[in-house]
């Protein structure tokens, strides 16, 4: 007799897993790019290029996982992509060259890609109604905690103990390994199997697995998906919401968030790390105050109004060219937090407001759409704080942020309380 509660309750850690990883890859890679660089001799251009190499992979890995996820399952793809992960974390201790470097972070974006567009369907389908949104965002949180650590991790292993770039890149095969271990046996989505028509193997897996099986068992079987279907009238609105909010979350928080303690060092704070780690600090703290509340207060009350404060912190940022480092880094704690309370939602949203046989390939849709936008803050803020200068660099992330914030608000829908079969029905999102 299977313990539902404590397969949920694995299935949340090792979907988190992923997500931990993720965060910890493209936050490592501040602390190891400087050395590699050096030893290169890279142009900024090949820094550039490095520094995004992993969102470039999601972006080609978030669709391609979300479609082989809804054709061939979530549960092969959930084992695969890590597998694929690992391979590459183990290769960034031999790399010899920029183009070796660039090619093996692409690999390993190629699998996060995968991770997001298999995880969080697979999470959501076993998910109950009650607990989704905590569940959900427990993902971010995990994420956040990957990011800070690695910023940590790495500082602490170039400036202490001066180890090799190579290792420091290389550390994040420890969590890979352990991850991949704890995957092992994880059983299929019964709401993708209804959508194959596998009726019995799923009934058997959601009244073993699930708190609440008839939901699930009873949707419609052998539903075929399309991508176009995201762009459908049916869905078009819930594709839309979600692309344009992630695109304008991640944007400007992985530029900032990255380049944190340059960027604070341009505004008179020192070497800047104590206050990149209180960005970082404070976004871990943001996205468990929206985990805490998600299913409290829904979606678009912790959605909405936040955008629009970060487009008004950015926007004094950028505007008050006299402001004191102390009100600057203030401001600063005040967009990491409020951000991270409402980025929390791309690991809620994604996995309620599609139907089973496109939640696969609309998560990865959304998801490359998003990281568009971080590869694009990443590669271009560097360039912008040297060319433009700060206060500019900053009006154009406030911008950014009314974009996400007058989408949100007429676009986002209310999702808490209600079943998968609800929150993804046509017109609905």
């Amino acid at each position: 007799m299977v313990d539902k509660r404590r397969f949920l309750f694995k299935l949340t850690g090792v979907t988190a897993g992923g997500m931990f990883i993720d965060g910890y890859v493209l936050g490592i890679i501040g602390a190891a790019i400087g050395t590699a660089s050096d030893e290169f001799h890279m142009s900024s251009l090949w820094e550039g290029l490095i520094g995004a190499s992993a969102l470039i992979g999601i972006f080609v890995g978030g669709p391609l996982g979300g479609w082989l996820a809804d054709k061939l399952g979530r549960k092969p793809l959930f084992t695969i992509d890590l597998a694929l992960f690992l391979a590459g974390s183990v290769l960034q201790f031999f790399v010899d060259s920029a183009g070796q470097l660039f090619a093996v972070r692409l690999l390993m974006g190629i699998a996060i890609g995968a991770e997001y567009s298999v995880g969080w369907p697979l999470l959501s389908e076993f998910a109950p109604t009650r607990l989704r949104g905590r569940i959900m965002s427990f993902s971010e949180v995990a994420w956040y905690l990957g990011f800070m650590i690695a910023f940590i991790t790495g500082y602490v292993m170039t400036s202490v103990f001066s180890l090799d770039w190579r290792v420091v890149l290389g550390s994040s095969t420890v969590p890979a390994v352990i991850l991949f271990v704890a995957r092992l046996g994880m059983p299929e989505s019964p709401r993708w199997l209804m959508n194959q028509g596998r009726v019995d193997e799923a009934r058997r897996i959601a009244e073993t697995y699930l708190e609440d099986p008839t939901d699930a068992l009873n949707q419609e079987p052998v539903r075929k998906g399309t991508f176009g279907m995201l762009f459908s009238h049916d869905y078009w609105r819930a594709t839309t919401f979600i692309s344009v909010f992630w695109f304008c979350a991640v944007t400007p928080y992985f530029a900032i968030a990255t380049f944190a303690a340059d960027v604070l060092s341009k505004y008179g704070l020192g070497d800047g790390f104590g206050g990149a780690i209180g960005i970082n600090g404070l976004a871990v703290a943001g996205v468990v105050i929206s985990l805490v509340y998600i299913d409290r207060v829904g979606r678009r009350r912790l959605t909405v109004p936040g955008q629009w404060v970060c487009s008004v912190v950015l926007a004094i940022i950028g505007l008050w060219s006299g402001a004191p480092a102390a009100v600057v880094l203030a401001l600063f704690l005040v967009f990491a937090f409020t951000n991270a309370m409402y980025t929390a939602l791309t690991g809620v949203y994604p996995g309620e407001i599609f139907p089973t046989e496109i939640r696969g390939i609309g998560t990865g849709f959304a998801t490359a759409f998003s990281r568009t936008g971080a590869a694009l803050g990443t590669f271009a803020l560097p360039w912008s704080m040297d060319h433009l200068g700060a206060r500019p660099s900053m009006l154009i992330a406030a911008g950014v942020c009314v974009i996400g914030a007058a989408v949100s608000q007429v676009l986002a829908p209310e999702t808490m309380g209600r079943s998968l079969s609800e929150t993804s029905a046509p017109h609905q999102a």
